[in-house]
């Protein structure tokens, strides 16, 4: 396994250089001790391995053995129990889309079973109730506390405001159908019959997911936007992610509310990708449907939210079918 990866690291080096002085520069050791390693005289340990990995930015997948072409590395984020843990998740994830999308040249996937998290993230009311809703469902420790009277720390808002903003100016490329906005409508519903969330803030909440959807309806309807939406009523979306960039692609695919298995593996963002654009085939895309099109879809979520509103005041019951 040692000598695949040497020789994969050889590989991504420019023609000429020398891969003594390269593992010596990555390992911080000198020419010799990398030499016995290159040699296969000295090991290579796991810390090194991994080192080497993220040096030269590649998959420690070429250390499979043959026959073990199914199996791939992943990474997974941090779990979430508290507010700190949210902060910190919001911080690591900005550091890790700024490294992503550093390149010109990048796009970001999405299949929106739920409305993207980047949307939600402005610092306003819809992302307070939000954190509120993900930390109640991650941590079973979190008392019965109304949403009105739940204190959330400001460094939190500031970190999630920021990741927001890193997404704004970033190509997106993202799956709809009219149940994207279903989860967020639930959990107003939830909330607010379980009286934890006033008449007054369900109403407010549900004017912010309307001005949302008109800002993003508005988005797509511009030439040249960097948003765009495809609508597909077959495919059951799963909120995975792929970001494409020349030299790089990460797939991420969600196994709680926020947390994700990450892998850079090439073969299987390869897949990915490829797969994502087959849905991508057979789905409609908004931004050129025309306006009849665009308004008939995001009227089909708008009315939705006005149920919603009207159910709030009526105190009635409302189905999702």
């Amino acid at each position: 396994m040692q000598a695949k990866l040497i020789k994969h690291v050889n590989a991504l080096l420019p023609s000429g250089s020398s891969i003594n002085d390269a593992i010596a520069t990555a390992l911080d050791i000198s020419y010799d001790a990398a030499h016995r390693r290159t040699s296969g005289k000295s090991k290579l340990s796991l810390e090194e391995s991994v080192q080497l990995a993220s040096y030269f930015n590649c998959s420690l997948d070429v250390l499979k053995e043959d026959g073990l072409n199914n199996i791939v590395a992943m990474r997974k984020t941090q779990q979430i129990k508290t507010p700190a843990d949210l902060e910190h998740y919001f911080n690591s994830s900005s550091i890790s889309v700024a490294s992503l999308t550093s390149s010109k040249d990048v796009t970001l996937y999405y299949s929106a079973k739920d409305i993207p998290i980047f949307h939600t993230l402005a610092g306003n009311l819809l992302t307070r109730f939000k954190i509120y809703v993900w930390l109640r469902l991650l941590s079973s420790s979190e008392k019965r506390i109304s949403f009105e009277a739940y204190k959330i720390p400001l460094s939190v808002i500031e970190a999630a405001k920021k990741l927001g903003d890193l997404y704004k100016g970033i190509p997106k490329t993202e799956i709809w159908d009219t149940t994207t906005f279903n989860s967020t409508l639930k959990q107003i519903l939830f909330y607010y019959q379980a009286g934890m969330l006033s008449i007054e803030t369900a109403t407010s909440l549900c004017n912010h997911l309307s001005e949302l959807l008109q800002s993003i309806s508005t988005e797509v309807s511009k030439k040249d936007s960097d948003l765009k939406i495809y609508h597909n009523e077959l495919l059951l979306m799963n909120n995975t992610v792929l970001i494409d960039t020349p030299y790089k692609k990460a797939f991420y695919v969600p196994f709680t509310f926020l947390s994700y298995f990450e892998t850079s593996d090439t073969k299987t963002c390869e897949q990915a990708h490829l797969y994502i654009k087959e849905q991508l085939q057979q789905s409609k895309f908004l931004n050129t449907a025309g306006e009849r099109e665009q308004h008939l879809f995001f009227k089909k979520i708008q009315d939705k939210i006005d149920a919603l509103v009207q159910l709030i005041s009526a105190s009635d019951v409302l189905g999702f079918e």
